[in-house]
């Protein structure tokens, strides 16, 4: 009877220590998802100071930038998770990832036009790794929760070039953006775990409502329109959209 007790005993003091170590690497990982958070919105800020003069050195200065998370912040999340059944901890890691993302398909879109894949990121990903152990990988829900929250950013840019008269970059903007609503709302449906995405699917369909109506308004009425953007004159088409929003 005592032996019973003594191996009961044994078995939930390890569970406790299982679950003690669990929770202690999940507030490791939850701090390194928010340094990524905060280090890949740098980035989206500083591609943000683009424009057709500064082109290059805004570009040049986003890519050490996004680099450096990569080797640090997102090497922390690398050097917790690998060799471990990382899936556990999606939600403690996934908004770093998400924000990484955002911030690495942006920079690629402004450099190439171009849409960085999911491959390409997690190829990137694999120096990070110790070879001898499964590596961590961004799983796909991820990077499309990610992908949707890039045409916001997209938005963003496109109302600013278009207020710096670069309506043929914005337009190719919105044509991006139209794709990568336009292939979401195929795959969508499909996936398990939607609640997330189909809310960020509504939030990306006024993006691209958005661009489009700035591209067809200056289109339509020329230079003219491009001092209205954000004004609160009625028949600015930026009526009802909030300066929170843009």
């Amino acid at each position: 009877m005592m032996s019973t007790h003594s191996s009961i005993k044994d078995a939930f003091s390890s569970y406790a220590d299982y679950l003690n170590a669990l929770n202690e690497k999940r507030e490791r990982v939850v701090k390194a998802s928010r340094d990524v958070t905060m280090n890949s919105k740098k980035v989206i800020f500083q591609v943000h100071r683009i424009s057709k003069n500064n082109r290059e050195e805004v570009l040049e200065k986003a890519e050490k930038d996004l680099a450096a998370v990569r080797d640090q912040q997102i090497s922390r999340l690398v050097k917790e998770l690998e060799g471990t059944d990382f899936w556990k901890l999606r939600r403690a890691y996934s908004p770093g990832v998400q924000e990484y993302v955002e911030a690495a398909t942006f920079f690629k879109f402004c450099k190439t036009g171009t849409l960085l894949n999911l491959d390409e990121i997690n190829a990137s990903l694999l120096p990070l790794s110790d070879p001898s152990r499964e590596p961590l990988q961004i799983n796909l829900l991820d990077y499309l929760l990610g992908l949707a929250d890039l045409t916001g950013e997209l938005m963003r840019l496109a109302i600013g070039r278009i207020s710096d008269g670069e309506v043929e970059f914005a337009e190719s903007i919105c044509r991006f953006v139209r794709d990568i609503y336009r292939e979401l709302t195929l795959v969508v449906p499909l996936m398990d775990d939607t609640y997330d995405m189909k809310t960020k699917m509504d939030t990306m369909l006024q993006s691209v409502v958005k661009i489009e109506n700035a591209c067809f308004s200056v289109r339509v009425r020329g230079s003219e329109y491009i001092p209205l953007l954000g004004s609160s004159d009625p028949s600015s088409f930026l009526l009802r959209v909030s300066d929170a929003e843009l």
